[in-house]
């Protein structure tokens, strides 16, 4: 049995290799599926988790639950999606990536509502990132890895830009996965991950506990330390560097453009997270390219 399994992924990979046209097009397919359920956790998770933190609040202050306050069942598969106005179950027809959009006009079916943009465009943008990620990795298991890698950052930008969150299900299994990848020096030998990850947890550690010493407020939290305790785990040590002046930049730009053309005030917070998943996904693609160019200006 083990034998015929081996038999027919090592046929799918030669199919797909002797035919990049077919993998990049599956990939881009089955990241339009991933994005679709990416939106769901998006949603959830964090619901999910405040749902939690309330639980544990009443045990510690020992309050039985009503039946009015007692939570209903709800995961990242129950119960179904629906329209948040009307109610209307979503159909399978309905929930086609980025097609169900365009064909229901960006519209519930049943009431009207205008469904966000967020939901297409998460779809679309976690496929193009997919794509990218096959032509530059092809046919093997770094794509898979990688892959995963991405849908956790788009994931985690999403998340921590309208909650200010960086749930801990995903840093963290993020981080020990570049950890077992790199155990076979995947994309960097296990040293270099192992210490990337100690150095970018305790970079931002100490950047914190600086700044409250300095002004007595906190510049981010602890779930940056331990997404870019992760990004060190999957690229080592010597792509910190990098990471860390990219998401200036990264920042920087789109801090201003918020700022002139979203009017955001620059007294309100805006979290660290999405900046840093950005430029430790540019520095996983490009990084090397990147710091070429960075050494050969001087």
């Amino acid at each position: 049995m083990k034998l015929l399994e081996l038999n027919n992924i090592q046929l799918i990979s030669q199919i797909f290799t002797e035919n990049s046209w077919l993998f990049i097009i599956s990939i881009g397919l089955v990241g339009l599926a991933i994005g679709s359920f990416l939106n769901v956790v998006v949603y959830r998770l964090p619901l999910m988790l405040e749902t939690e933190w309330r639980q544990q609040c009443n045990e510690l202050l020992e309050i039985t639950p009503t039946e009015e306050t007692t939570e209903k069942k709800f995961n990242l598969s129950y119960p179904a999606s629906t329209c948040p106005k009307c109610g209307h179950k979503i159909r399978f027809w309905e929930n086609i990536p980025v097609l169900s959009y365009l064909f229901l006009r960006g519209k519930c079916s049943n009431c009207g509502i205008k469904i966000s943009l967020q939901y297409p465009l998460v779809e679309a943008v976690t496929a193009t990132l997919s794509v990218i990620i096959a032509v530059h990795f092809g046919v093997s298991v770094q794509t898979l890895f990688a892959l995963g890698f991405t849908w956790a950052l788009v994931a985690l930008t999403l998340i921590d830009a309208q909650k200010q969150l960086l749930p801990d299900n995903i840093t963290l299994p993020l981080l020990w996965a570049g950890i077992i990848a790199n155990m076979s020096g995947l994309f960097v030998d296990l040293e270099s991950s192992v210490v990337g990850a100690i150095a970018g947890y305790l970079v931002l550690w100490s950047i914190y506990h600086l700044f409250r010493l300095l002004t007595g407020k906190e510049g981010m939290g602890y779930g940056d330390f331990k997404l870019l305790a992760a990004l060190g785990a999957w690229m080592g040590w010597k792509m910190l560097p990098l990471i860390i002046v990219l998401s200036s930049f990264v920042g920087a730009a789109i801090g201003i453009a918020m700022i002139i053309f979203v009017r955001h005030d620059k007294n309100i917070p805006i979290p660290f997270g999405p900046y840093l998943a950005i430029a430790g996904w540019l520095a996983f693609i490009w990084g090397d390219s990147i710091n070429k160019a960075w050494l050969g200006s001087f």
